[in-house]
Formats: structure tokens, C-alpha cells, sequence
């Protein structure tokens, strides 16, 4: 009788496990996504020079670790410090030429008073001529002057105007030519500010040649060696912060329904077994990866074939998380986010763009 049992015993068992794992594996299925899609990354940068020149030294080695400002590359400053010695002559020999104009104006103005005296001079003159001219002229007539003297008198009051208007001259060619200056004097202020300009950019190709360290983290592919040309945008190493690592995870679209920002995230890494890494869900992707692809899919074909498509989300990995420092950009992860943890804005919510006042009555108004 045992023995008929055991079968029925043996089958109720595993029923009954079945039933079990069923609803463990609903009751998780309802409260983690999940997926192995997902890697590490870090906002790299790559370090290139912005002047051309010859490499001098190297400071630094692979892997090692920098501060942001540290000096990583110094090329050869021959050149630059001639640049800038040759604009700061360029600005002294300019600004000589400021003060030159200055003393020419300064002169200039002596010369305007020496000319206004000469007019008030000769104004004086010609109204001694003009009397002496009356005088005589009244003499003559009563006979007490010979008619010769009369024109000597007429000519020298003619004299005496043609000598009042050239003297004006004088004073208005001075007067003109001193204005001028005025003229000069702004244009050699722009040109010294130009050249001013001109010293500023060669102090900073001189500075350029110092090349720094733009953010802390970890020298990698370092690709430069003393005695190198280098041009700009040439990649010479490259800096990775390690200690801003991030996880981008490709959730299938089907998944990302009932992601919100916010919600936590457990994070375990094939390169360190048994560890959990803590971290939150930061941001969506504002298109699937193909779309981000060298050559996108074009679907518009005659053999078209439904892929699941893939979004990329971003997540922050917690700083206090153990061995959070450690993750390297590249490596492999598995992400669980936990649907029960508090979030706020979910998918549909974070693309969506609610309509300003303006676009609304605008949309009204071609309702009506």
C-alpha cells in the first residue's frame, strides 16, 4: 500500500514545488527587472594639445592616477616665448608712439598760441596801417602831404590786411593739423590694444604648452613620447574618473514601462563575484540605441523583421557602495531594479513635453 503511495507522494511533491517556484519566480518577475545588457561607463576625456610644437617632457605614466590641474605633457617653449617677447615689443613700440603723438599735440597747441599771437599782432598792425592811411589822407587834402607819401600809407594798410589774413591761415592750418592728430592718436590706441590682444594670445599658446590635467582620475592609453610633433586635437592619452563611473543598462522596450527615475538598483559585476553594488535609476535615453548607431536601420524595406528594440538607462551607482571606486568603464554588469522602491517620473513622463500657454491658445484658436 506504502509503495502504491511513494508515486502519488513523489508527484504531489513536485507539484508542489512547481506551485512554489511559480510563485516565487511571479512574485519577483512583479517586483524586479531585470537585465544583463548593461556595462559601465565613465565621462572619459581624451587629452589633446591646442598648439602644435615638440613634445619636452611626459610627467606622468600609464595608470596613474592624476588631480585635476596636475601637469601631464610640456612641449618645447622656444617658440612660444619668442612669439610673446616679439608682441611685447610690438606693444612698447606702439605705445611710444602714443606718447610721440602726444608730444607732437602738445606741440602743436604751442604752436596754435604762437599763431594766435601772430594774428593778434598783425591785427594790431592793420589797424595802425588804417589809421596812419586816415591820417594822412585828411593831411593830404589840406596839402600838408605829398601824394607819394598817401600811397605809401595805402600800401602799407593793404600790407598790413594781407598780413592779418595770413596770419589767420597760420592759425587755422595749426588749428587743423593739431586735430588731426587726434585722429592718429585713436588709431595707434586701437592698433596698441590690437597688438595688446595679440600679446594675450601668445601668453596663452605659452601657457598651452603646459598641458594639465582637466579632471582627477586615471591615465590610460597614453600614446605620447618625448620628442613627438604634436598638432592639435592629436589624442595623447586619455583621463577616466574613475570615481564617476555610471552604469548604462539596455532595457528591452517591453521593460521600461514600469521604470521610474529614482527607484534602486542592485548591481552586481562579473569581475567581482558576490558582490552588490547599490545604485538608483537616473535618466532615459531619448532614443533607442539604434538610433545612436554609425548607420542607423532603416526599417522602410521589403524584408522588414520586428526587433525588440533596446533603451538605454542610466544609472547612478551609490559612492558608498563597497568597491563602488573599483568598477572600471567596460565591464560587464547585471542590474535588478527593485519595482517597489519609491520613484518619481516614469517613462511616458520623461518625454513628455507639456504645451506652453502660447502653443494652447494657438491651438485653440484653430479649433474654433
Amino acid at each position: 500500500m506504502t509503495k502504491k503511495k511513494l508515486p502519488l507522494i513523489a508527484a504531489g511533491a513536485a507539484v508542489l514545488l512547481l506551485l512554489i517556484g511559480s510563485v516565487a519566480w511571479w512574485q519577483g518577475k512583479q517586483r524586479w527587472e531585470a537585465t544583463d545588457n548593461a556595462y559601465v561607463q565613465a565621462d572619459t576625456v581624451v587629452i589633446s594639445p591646442q598648439v602644435t610644437g615638440y613634445v619636452a617632457e611626459v610627467l606622468v605614466r600609464d595608470n596613474q592616477r592624476v588631480a585635476a590641474g596636475q601637469e601631464l605633457v610640456r612641449l618645447d617653449q622656444a617658440e612660444a616665448r619668442a612669439a610673446l617677447a616679439q608682441a611685447e615689443a610690438n606693444v612698447a613700440a606702439l605705445e611710444a608712439a602714443v606718447h610721440n603723438v602726444d608730444d607732437r599735440a602738445a606741440l602743436g597747441q604751442a604752436e596754435i598760441a604762437r599763431a594766435s599771437a601772430g594774428v593778434v599782432s598783425a591785427t594790431a598792425q592793420a589797424r595802425l596801417a588804417a589809421t596812419d592811411l586816415d591820417r594822412y589822407g585828411k593831411l593830404a587834402k589840406q596839402g600838408w602831404v605829398s601824394p607819394q607819401r598817401l600811397q605809401s600809407a595805402d600800401a602799407g594798410a593793404d600790407e598790413a590786411r594781407a598780413a592779418v589774413a595770413q596770419a589767420a591761415a597760420a592759425l587755422e592750418a595749426q588749428r587743423r593739423s593739431t586735430a588731426a592728430l587726434g585722429s592718429v592718436r585713436d588709431q595707434t590706441l586701437a592698433q596698441v590694444e590690437q597688438a595688446r590682444a595679440a600679446v594675450e594670445a601668445a601668453r596663452i599658446n605659452l601657457e598651452r604648452t603646459i598641458i594639465r590635467a582637466p579632471v582627477g582620475g586615471v591615465v590610460g592609453g597614453r600614446a605620447v613620447r618625448p620628442g613627438q610633433y604634436v598638432r592639435p586635437g592629436g589624442a595623447m592619452m586619455s583621463v577616466v574618473p574613475l570615481g564617476q563611473a555610471y552604469v548604462v543598462a539596455n532595457f528591452k522596450e517591453t521593460q521600461v514601462g514600469r521604470l521610474r527615475i529614482g527607484q534602486e538598483v542592485e548591481i552586481s559585476a562579473d569581475a567581482f563575484p558576490g558582490q552588490r553594488f547599490a545604485g538608483r535609476v537616473e535618466s532615459f535615453a531619448p532614443a533607442t540605441g539604434s538610433e545612436f548607431a554609425l548607420i542607423p536601420v532603416e526599417n522602410a524595406t521589403g524584408n522588414f523583421t520586428k526587433i525588440t528594440q533596446r533603451v538605454p538607462v542610466r544609472i547612478a551607482i551609490d559612492p558608498g557602495s563597497p568597491l563602488a571606486q573599483a568598477l572600471r568603464p567596460g565591464l560587464s554588469v547585471e542590474v535588478k531594479v527593485d519595482l517597489k522602491s519609491r520613484g518619481g517620473v516614469n517613462f511616458a513622463q520623461s518625454g513628455a513635453v507639456a504645451a506652453s500657454p502660447r502653443h494652447a491658445g494657438a491651438t485653440g484658436s484653430a479649433g474654433r
